[in-house]
């Protein structure tokens, strides 16, 4: 892990197209602002973990749209 230390109002950029600014620091909370490109994902990593954790939760189930067509496929089969 790299540590840095930045004061208000500096940026350390990243791949030349991805920009951190520290905006402000209150206590212990610090306040970041982000330029990155459209193509860039950039989440919480609270959040991506929860998405990552859902996403193998579906891949580990059968999902309920399978079992949907494999209804109307008996379905359109007994017409």
């Amino acid at each position: 892990m790299l540590y840095l230390t930045r004061k208000i109002g500096e940026t350390i950029v990243i791949n030349d197209d991805i920009r951190v600014t520290v905006v402000e620091i209150r206590g212990k909370s610090i306040k970041l602002g982000f330029t990155f490109p459209p193509e860039v994902s950039v989440l919480r990593e609270e959040l991506y973990e929860r998405i990552q954790a859902e996403n193998r939760a579906a891949a580990e189930s059968p999902s309920e749209i399978f079992k949907d067509l494999a209804a109307a496929g008996k379905d359109r089969g007994s017409d």
